[in-house]
């Protein structure tokens, strides 16, 4: 049963949207893949918003007024961007219903167990509802994890193709049966392929980039990204026994020191070269840079995004020079 889209701004607990009859939306995703993805943005600053607020957000705004059919929207309160507030109340003067979740800054069980069972309560479903299309989405979300190992052990996947289907599993593209079927074929025609040698292997830390040709870019210049780190966290990459715990494990809501932990084992297991640290324009994580650097032993390049655009000639000049230091320590 079909009862309409349900937006979201970050990953949340999919499985009780879908539990519930409701098609969830990453807004993200709808926002990034708009082929007036910068249209977007400017449209949201002629309605009103800040040329120094997050472009993300200024998508966000614009792509829920874009799409009529999706009239509610959960909104990550904490532990995703601070502007999301606002953007609530913005999208609340359009008439759009807005639905608060929050994950706990430390994590705590109980009071994220009080927000999963506050959501359940909102779209009248129970654990024992909710339970069995976690673990229909568990079993997607495991051919994901073989695409990601995949990735780093073998030769045969590019750095865009990991990004793409692991951030796809925030919502599954809204038809878990659909993104599975096409996560088959991809894997299923894995066989034989062998992409070209890269001397360097890269991770990639931060929010998704809002540069669209910044992995075509780094594999044309020899490297590969063999680790996608918030990508990666949205296939809730490990196996537990309930959804409080499955959501108290992933990492990016919650405070920098967590996520450096799954970042440097990481860092040793895939055996990466270098760090690309991604902060997005205007974003409180900028300020998250400087810990990142003193607690990674490996070389790191920040790079700040801004707009929906290509990489622009200064950003590959450092590129390129961070990538010629990796390849001369080498």
């Amino acid at each position: 049963m079909n009862r309409g889209k349900i937006g979201i701004t970050t990953t949340i607990p999919v499985e009780i949207v879908y539990s519930a009859g409701y098609i969830p939306v990453d807004l993200n995703n709808l926002f990034i893949s708009d082929p007036d993805a910068l249209t977007l943005v400017e449209e949201a600053e002629i309605a009103g918003y800040p040329r120094n607020t997050c472009a993300w957000i200024k998508g966000l705004y614009s792509i829920v007024l874009k799409h009529r059919d999706i009239r509610t929207v959960i909104a990550v309160t904490q532990g995703d961007c601070s502007n999301t507030h606002a953007l609530m109340e913005t999208l609340q003067l359009e008439g759009v219903q807005v639905i608060p979740f929050a994950y706990p800054f430390d994590r705590d069980r109980d009071l994220l167990k009080l927000q999963i069972e506050k959501l359940m309560s909102y779209f009248g479903v129970k654990n024992q509802q909710v339970e069995p299309v976690r673990e229909k989405l568990n079993k997607i979300r495991r051919k994901v994890w073989k695409l990601d190992q995949l990735t780093f052990s073998e030769n045969v996947i590019s750095g865009w193709d990991n990004h793409y289907y692991q951030v796809s599993c925030s919502d599954f593209k809204g038809n878990p049966e659909r993104f599975e079927s096409e996560l088959d074929t991809f894997l299923s025609g894995l066989k034989g392929a062998v992409l070209p040698e890269t001397e360097i292997r890269l991770g990639y830390a931060g929010v998704p980039p809002i540069i669209g040709d910044l992995y075509s870019y780094m594999e044309e210049k020899g490297a590969r990204i063999v680790f996608n780190e918030t990508q990666r966290q949205f296939t809730m990459p490990f196996e537990t026994q309930d959804l409080v715990e499955q959501y108290r494990l992933y990492t990016y809501p919650y405070g920098i020191f967590f996520r450096l932990q799954d970042i440097l084992r990481q860092i040793e297991k895939r055996k990466i070269d270098g760090l690309v640290h991604y902060a997005q324009g205007f974003c409180f994580r900028q300020i998250e840079d400087l810990i990142m650097r003193k607690k990674i032993n490996i070389p790191v390049l920040t790079l700040e995004g801004d707009k929906p655009n290509h990489l622009d000639a200064r950003t590959r000049t450092r590129i390129d020079a961070f990538l010629e230091m990796i390849s001369r320590s080498k």
